[in-house]
């Protein structure tokens, strides 16, 4: 009696998990009803977007054109620093790197000094931890050193510039 017991509750089990197997074709449906969700919604978005409205440009006599230096236009930073190694700096400096050890700040400005720049390392102790700046070039105005930070820029990615209080 207790086999026939234990065969009939194997037998119900084997049921119970082979009629409650999800069926690939079930999947297939809900994957493509999705992949349609996604293009109507794209669709949906590109008309969005072709239907902003573009305001025409005025004329204007030529007289009244102005060419603009973009020097203007540069975000400087202001911070307090000394100079730790170098000559001293002028009003605007194109600075290439940040660090908080003073010998990593020294390996890049000798890798400057290599490539002919007057690097100088200055130490900035108002952020926490104090930051040593690499100062590839410096100039008394801006547009000069905007100049230089947009050729240094190419070198060295996310240049920029220091107002030395």
């Amino acid at each position: 009696m207790n086999k026939y017991v234990v065969l009939c509750a194997g037998l119900c089990a084997a049921m119970v998990f082979t009629s409650c197997k999800s069926q690939e074709s079930a999947y297939r449906q809900r994957y493509l009803k999705a992949q349609e969700r996604e293009a109507a919604e794209r669709t949906q978005s590109q008309d969005v977007v072709e239907q902003n409205v573009v305001v025409p440009m005025q004329e204007r006599a030529a007289n009244n054109t102005r060419v603009l230096d973009n020097s203007d236009n540069v975000k400087v930073r202001q911070e307090s620093v000394q100079v730790v190694n170098g000559t001293g700096l002028k009003n605007f400096s194109v600075v290439v790197g940040s660090f908080s050890q003073i010998f990593n700040a020294e390996g890049l400005q000798q890798t400057l000094k290599a490539a002919g720049y007057n690097a100088q390392i200055v130490l900035n102790s108002a952020v926490q931890p104090a930051m040593y700046r690499v100062v590839a070039t410096t100039f008394d105005t801006k547009g000069e050193a905007a100049a230089s930070r947009d050729n240094l820029q190419t070198q060295y990615p996310g240049a920029w510039l220091l107002y030395a209080k």
